[in-house]
């Protein structure tokens, strides 16, 4: 039966024939043809797919490791507060967990390593390693392991630019090796890339028996029938366990796709650590939900490679408690134990599809196919460009005064300011539509206010935090000293719509670049209006606070950016300035069209500016022909 066949009738549980689970693990062996490998189906219904998902091994503490230059072998954990977030393997010989406190921690190991995560606080434009961190006025910082993170996946691709990469967490990524896989395939055995002549049934030919495989090297690859161990879910000889052994088991075309993937993985693995230090562990398999199992098989040490062969899918599964499965614990995995008094995956084989949808309703579907190891998420690589960021603090002190919060939003202003510094290194263009504040108390109420970010020059905090105290103000009121109608247990400061520039146009900071092709100086009537403008500009802030030069816009037509003067966006007046100069500076355009127009024939007109009026039109007809003074002597007679 092929995978895309519905899914397949439990067997009948009545009689005296005995239930036997293999039987619920249905197109383990598909017959695949020339058709699936030169013409492959989409996604889950390719027989020949292959997907790994890749984990790097305590990870936090490796980061820490690499940046002190610590000794791998040596026992470390990383502490965030009072809890620990990331114990590596040495320190795990000492019986140490991540639900261990790192007071316990250090009494288990006298000579253990404790790194607190880095911290945003106060007065600081990035976070650091501080002696005694506080929760009161500290804030976390995992920027770091998310840099090394993306370092990480940069290797992934560039040495899988044909595969497709999803980055799970921080610390995982699920590659699907189909393509590359197909690739190698079709080189190593080229008498598969044409159809035989003979082939009685043309692409839809079944492919010849493929060689031997040779696993030395690969990996650990899960026994099809694992040897027997003690326990409740150990099964007695005869029962239920398939008599051939892996030697006796032929290879099928799909395991022939898994060595060379472990092949691929394992090299990628390798430039990790080469590159970075970093070791990482891996499970390959036919679909996400059993690359992630297998990626924990017997991972009592790093460095492990696993590959679930189709054929060792349903021992694998079937003695496995059902609550270790993802998705599967928790409540929902409480509920089916209560329901149908089962604890592992053979329990619940047993139990039919009506039963499960009587009892589970919209789950019932998911629940089934997962049991039997079907699962047709596909890989899909996610944006690396987020439309938001945002940065929050759950306070262990609620704000009660509206004078607390200026500390808070200094500490979220400046992650963010660090965050979308990274983002714009890589394209300038890239610039958020608006800042955000959002304020809550525990779960009774939360309120949020927005307002546009017009570009700047020069990111920092202090830019950041003048728009952030603007919209405390406007959230908890203008008297600092007055008590919160209702005191704030949550902050969290954000952009939204992060996006880059159009296609096309040149970078932002292109503009400021010296001997640009596209950027000419101000003419003096330009200097002259924008005196104009900066005369008598308020900035209520106070001129050491808040740096917001460069505020303006880039005109589309000419693709210049149209600088606002200094502190005028400051004022009350601000965004109004900034509409006013965009209008001016579409009359200029529009007048600039109007002064080459020939014998009153409408020219090009201005993209994205205002139209000149039918008034205008007239009075351009009225004159045409006299085309002396050009420009300037439009505007001359415009203002007369």
């Amino acid at each position: 039966m092929f995978l895309t066949s519905p899914l397949k009738k439990p067997a009948s549980r009545t009689g005296k024939s005995k239930f036997d689970p293999h039987d619920e693990y249905t197109d383990l062996t598909p017959p695949i043809t020339y058709r699936h490998l030169l013409s492959p189906p989409p996604g889950a219904r390719d027989p020949l797919r292959v997907v790994a998902l890749c984990d790097s091994d305590a990870f936090y503490a490796a980061c820490e490791q690499m940046r002190l230059g610590i000794d791998p072998a040596l026992p470390l954990v990383v502490r965030q507060w009072d809890a620990l977030i990331a114990v590596n393997y040495p320190a795990r010989e000492f019986g140490i967990t991540r639900m261990s406190s790192w007071r316990d921690a250090v009494k288990k190991c006298p000579e253990l390593t404790v790194v607190h995560v880095a911290t945003f606080k106060e007065g600081e434009p990035e976070p650091g390693y501080w002696e005694n961190p506080d929760t009161a006025t500290h804030k976390v910082s995992l920027d770091y392991y998310r840099r090394e993170s993306v370092k990480i996946i940069s290797i992934f691709k560039e040495g899988l630019p044909d595969g497709e990469i999803e980055k799970a967490s921080i610390d995982e990524a699920f590659i699907d090796f189909t393509h590359p896989v197909r690739a190698e395939l079709l080189a190593r055995y080229p008498y598969l890339a044409q159809v035989p002549p003979d082939a009685p049934n043309g692409l839809d030919t079944i492919l010849p028996p493929p060689p031997r495989i040779s696993w030395e090297g690969c990996g650990i690859v899960i026994p099809i029938n694992p040897p027997l161990e003690g326990g409740d879910n150990a099964e007695a000889p005869g029962e239920n366990a398939k008599s051939n052994t892996d030697e006796d088991e032929a290879p099928t075309w799909h395991d022939v796709a898994l060595s060379i993937a472990a092949e691929l993985m394992d090299k990628i693995r390798a430039e990790v650590r080469t590159q970075l230090g970093y070791t990482t562990s891996a499970g390959i398999a036919k679909n996400k939900f059993l690359a992630k199992l297998t990626a924990s098989y017997k991972k009592r040490d790093s460095q492990v490679q696993s590959i679930l062969r189709n054929a060792a899918i349903p021992n694998y599964l079937i003695p496995m408690p059902f609550q270790k499965i993802r998705f599967l614990g928790g409540k929902l995995g409480q509920a089916i134990a209560d329901k149908f008094e089962a604890s592992t995956v053979g329990d619940l084989l047993t139990i039919s599809l009506e039963e499960i949808q009587q009892k589970l309703g919209e789950d019932s579907i998911w629940v089934y196919e997962t049991l039997r190891g079907i699962d047709r998420s596909e890989v899909k690589e996610k944006p690396a460009l987020t439309k938001s960021m945002m940065a929050s603090k759950n306070l262990p002190r609620p704000i009660t005064r509206a004078s607390e919060g200026p500390h808070w939003l200094r500490v979220l202003a400046a992650e963010l300011a660090l965050r979308l510094n990274e983002l714009r290194a890589s394209d300038s263009s890239i610039w958020p539509k608006t800042i955000v504040l959002h304020a809550r108390h525990r779960y009774e109420w939360s309120r949020s206010k927005q307002t546009p970010f017009p570009f700047t020059r020069n990111v920092t905090v202090d830019v950041i935090t003048g728009y952030a105290e603007k919209l405390w103000r406007e959230l908890v009121g203008s008297k600092q000293d007055g008590l919160l109608p209702h005191s704030v247990t949550s902050v969290a400061l954000g952009f939204a719509g992060v996006e880059p520039g159009e296609a096309g146009q040149q970078s932002i900071e292109g503009f400021f670049q010296a001997g640009s092709s596209t950027f000419r100086p101000p003419s003096s009537e330009e200097q002259s209006r924008k005196r104009k403008r900066e005369a008598g500009a308020v900035d209520p802030a106070g001129p050491s606070q808040i740096d917001r030069q460069g505020a303006g816009f880039i005109c589309p037509r000419c693709q210049r950016f149209i600088e606002l003067g200094d502190g005028v966006w400051d004022s009350e007046e601000g965004g109004e300035a900034l509409t006013r100069l965009r209008l001016e500076h579409g009359d200029f355009h529009v007048a600039e069209d109007l002064s080459r127009e020939p014998d009153g024939q409408p020219g090009g007109g201005s993209v994205g500016l205002r139209v000149a009026s039918p008034k205008r039109r007239k009075r351009k007809e009225a004159t045409a022909g006299q085309n002396e003074g050009g420009i300037a002597k439009f505007f001359k007679r415009k203002s007369g």
